[in-house]
């Protein structure tokens, strides 16, 4: 498909020649025909029993890849994975997702997959942060721990005969909230040894997730569920009802600085830029462009105060 001459405006030839070059940056050194786009064919011995994969084909006599993606030898096994492609879920994956369905011993979670992933009642810690075994007035609760429309954090367990199973067993996994869910292309987003991601400088949390699910929110302190639950019960046993439901104490706990509610939007329209623009998604690059934002809304107040300055003084003269 490379020496087709095919009718192509300026823009789609410049779109065509950007393909190619990342095709080649990601290709390997060692071997040359690693990148294909599709009708390309793919060299294989067929001595050594060949299995064709996802994205190969065989047109006469030859093995030709049907996506443009990098070609994968894995044994026998011979595919091309895609550049651009739906999110594949692989064991240890850091995920966002939504719950959709609140169903017996089970929740229903979203993440960008072909098929809905399940968070098993015996897979994640609970709120009392006991370990122990789940009885049915547990499972008359899970309201109260996840319910429709909440977005979670959680890891990815495996594949089961009933779908793919997540886990929620630590600290850092459960519900988020105070902050915004952004969707982008799970290509965008790299597999890191770390995903969880706290900005200091602007006191909010980032987690990107493998599915391409990202939340930024309010910057929230993991602490051990069953200390914390200690000095609640203390504090409940100690002040009375009225006062944490409406007094100032909890009137703060639920409420967010304006400062950093402008930090998660500058955050999540950084993010948003980034993903129409095609860059890959990481902390760095997120943490340059929201300091690039600041900085030029700096300079614009700064420019609007000089000018407002001048004119009042053109006034007073």
């Amino acid at each position: 498909m490379r020496e087709l001459q095919l009718s192509l405006n300026q823009t789609q030839k410049v779109r065509l020649q950007r393909a190619l070059e990342k095709l080649e940056s990601l290709s390997s050194k060692a071997n040359s025909n690693a990148s294909v786009t599709v009708a390309d064919s793919i060299p294989v011995n067929y001595e050594d029993g060949l299995l064709k994969g996802h994205g190969t084909s065989e047109f006469n006599g030859e093995v030709v890849a049907t996506v443009c993606g990098i070609v994968e030898r894995v044994n026998k096994l011979v595919y091309v994975r895609a550049l651009r492609a739906r999110y594949k879920p692989e064991v240890g994956d850091i995920i966002v997702g939504r719950v959709i369905e609140v169903a017996p011993k089970r929740w229903r979670v979203e993440i960008n997959y072909s098929h809905d992933a399940v968070l098993m009642l015996s897979s994640m810690n609970l709120p009392d942060g006991i370990q122990r075994r789940r009885t049915a007035l547990d499972e008359l609760n899970m309201r109260s721990i996840f319910e429709e429309n909440d977005v979670i954090c959680a890891e990815v367990r495996g594949f089961q005969h009933d779908g793919l199973h997540l886990q929620a067993r630590s600290q850092k996994y459960g519900k988020l909230g105070r902050g915004q869910l952004l969707t982008v292309p799970s290509y965008l987003v790299k597999r890191r040894k770390q995903h969880f991601h706290n900005l200091e400088n602007y006191g909010i949390d980032l987690i990107i997730g493998c599915n391409g699910f990202i939340w930024v929110g309010e910057h929230v302190q993991v602490t051990d569920d069953m200390v914390v639950d200690q000095v609640n019960k203390s504090e409940q046993d100690d002040a009375k009802p009225d006062e944490n439901s409406f007094g100032p104490e909890g009137q703060e706990k639920n409420y967010t600085r304006q400062e950093t509610r402008e930090n998660i939007c500058r955050a999540a329209n950084a993010i948003r830029v980034l993903s129409t623009l095609g860059f890959n998604i990481t902390v760095e690059v997120i943490t340059e462009t929201v300091d690039l934002s600041t900085s030029i809304m700096l300079l614009y107040m700064k420019c609007s105060v000089q000018s407002s300055m001048f004119w009042l003084q053109r006034r007073s003269l």
